[in-house]
């Protein structure tokens, strides 16, 4: 039995994205399943497939992992010849700190400016906080990819990218302005065609998440 990986709406679920855009930059097959949003029930359905009622949901024969960082890390130890991780202990350090500060922070930006694909780009008036936020951005990616020289945060994509390709989007559909890395790291990710897939697909999804719709225009 093959891998299975149960995402929701490409429009607007940033964690979905993430383990998807790996999976596809790595070559792991797998069966993609697209259960939506539903506020109605407060997507009640999802736990049918997941304890947490989150998504996305990576499935291995009677294996279930539903968390993006414990999917990459979980995918990372399956096909340890692909390189999920910088080789170098001391890079694959700094490359994990980076990461792993996008899964547990950035509320501000999460809150303020929502995932939408769907939606026609514009600036809004942002918090100090989240002013702040992308400021921190800017500044760790420009720090990265001096240091390996790009076009990615550690020179080849990885699962630091992937963290970060949610926020790529955001930039856009929001009108971030930032310095020339900060432009180059954008193009990088903007510029794979897997990305490209992913933003076609939500683009035209027809299902609309209100609540989302409403911050996303403040």
């Amino acid at each position: 039995m093959g891998l299975k990986l149960i995402i929701a709406n490409k429009k607007y679920s940033s964690w979905s994205l993430r383990p998807w855009l790996a999976m596809k930059m790595f070559g792991v097959e797998f069966e993609e399943v697209l259960s939506p949003f539903d506020m109605s029930t407060a997507s009640n359905h999802f736990y049918d497939f997941s304890p947490s009622k989150k998504v996305p949901v990576l499935i291995d024969g009677d294996q279930s992992i539903w968390d993006s960082m414990a999917i990459l890390e979980y995918l990372a130890e399956t096909y340890p010849d692909k390189n999920w991780w910088p080789k170098d202990q001391k890079i694959r350090a700094m490359a994990r700190s980076i990461a792993h500060e996008m899964h547990g922070g950035f509320g501000a930006i999460r809150d303020e400016c929502p995932m939408n694909f769907g939606r026609v780009s514009a600036s809004i008036d942002l918090s100090e906080r989240a002013k702040w936020e992308f400021s921190r951005l800017e500044a760790m990616w420009e720090y990265a990819l001096t240091q390996s020289g790009g076009p990615f945060l550690f020179a080849d994509f990885g699962i630091v990218d992937a963290m970060y390709a949610p926020i790529v989007s955001r930039v856009r559909s929001y009108e971030i302005k930032g310095g020339a890395a900060f432009q180059s790291y954008l193009a990088a990710i903007e510029s794979l065609p897997h990305y490209q897939d992913w933003a076609q697909d939500g683009q035209r999804e027809t299902w609309v998440v209100e609540d989302v719709e409403n911050r996303s225009y403040g």
